[in-house]
C-alpha cells in the first residue's frame, strides 16, 4: 500500500481527492487535513509515502512545505495556479494537477507515483480505470512557456503551429500569438511527435491543424508554411501514412 496524505485549506477538495484515492486499492490515506502543520509534522515521522499537497494555503505554502520536508514523502501538487508549475519540478514533485481535477488525471498521476514508489507493481492495472482515447488524453495535455511576465499554461490541442525567430518562438493559437524565450529543437523535443512535425527550420506544425498541402505549402487557417528540402520526405511520408 502507498500511504496518503491530503493537505488542502479547502474541506471541498478534500473531500473530492479523499474519494478519488478511496477507488484506488493500493492507496491507502493515512489523514486528510486543512492543517499544513500538522501534515509536516506527519510527514516527518517517516509514516507517510505520498502528499497531495495544494499549494496557496495560509500559515505555510505548498513551496514552504516542499523546502522544509526535504524530500520526506513524494509529492503530488494539486492547485488552481499554474504559476508554481516550474518552482514545483524544479523540487522535484512526481506531478502537478490543476483544479478542478478530473479523476482520470487523478489516475494518471498516481501511477507515475507507483512507478517510482513501487516500481515492480507499475505495469499493474489494479483498477479498471475510466478509458480514456488517446485524442481525448491529448485534448487535456499541456505546456508551461515562459513568457515577459509570467509562465503561461498552453493546452498542446490549441496549438495551430509554432514559428521560430532567432532566440524566440511565437506560438500561434486560434485566440492568440504567445512569445517565449526559446529555441525551436527544445521546443520540438517537449511535443509530442505524433501530433507535431518539423517542416522547417523556423516551423513546426500541428499535424491535426493541417487544412491542406499543395505542393511544398502548408495551409493551416489563413497562415501559409513552407516545408523546407531537409524536412520534406519525411515529411510527406507521414502525410502519406495517415491518406485513405
Amino acid at each position: 500500500m502507498i500511504r496518503c496524505l491530503i493537505v488542502d485549506d479547502e474541506p471541498l477538495a478534500l473531500q473530492i481527492l479523499e474519494d478519488y484515492l478511496s477507488k484506488i486499492p493500493f492507496l491507502q490515506l493515512v489523514k486528510a487535513t486543512t492543517n499544513p502543520i500538522e501534515a509536516l509534522t506527519l510527514v516527518q515521522t517517516g509514516n507517510v509515502d505520498l502528499v497531495f499537497l495544494d499549494v496557496q494555503m495560509p500559515e505555510l505554502t505548498g513551496i514552504q512545505f516542499l523546502r522544509i520536508s526535504n524530500g520526506k514523502a513524494k509529492v503530488i501538487l494539486t492547485t488552481a495556479y499554474p504559476q508554481y508549475a516550474l518552482e514545483g519540478y524544479e523540487l522535484d514533485v512526481i506531478d502537478y494537477l490543476l483544479k478542478p481535477i478530473a479523476f482520470d488525471r487523478f489516475f494518471k498521476s498516481v501511477q507515475k507515483a507507483q512507478a517510482v514508489l513501487q516500481p515492480q507493481m507499475a505495469n499493474v492495472k489494479p483498477i479498471q480505470a475510466e478509458p480514456v482515447h488517446p485524442q481525448q488524453d491529448f485534448l487535456s495535455d499541456f505546456i508551461f512557456v515562459k513568457t515577459e511576465h509570467k509562465i503561461q499554461k498552453v493546452y498542446l490541442n490549441d496549438i495551430l503551429f509554432i514559428e521560430g525567430l532567432k532566440d524566440y518562438i511565437s506560438i500561434f493559437t486560434p485566440a492568440e500569438r504567445i512569445i517565449t524565450l526559446q529555441n525551436m529543437k527544445k521546443m520540438e523535443d517537449a511535443l509530442p511527435p505524433k501530433h507535431f512535425i518539423r517542416v522547417h527550420k523556423s516551423y513546426i506544425v500541428s499535424i491535426n491543424k493541417i487544412d491542406s498541402i499543395e505542393r511544398s505549402r502548408i495551409c493551416i487557417r489563413d497562415k501559409i508554411i513552407p516545408v523546407g528540402d531537409t524536412y520534406r520526405e519525411e515529411f510527406f511520408k507521414i502525410i502519406d501514412g495517415k491518406n485513405i
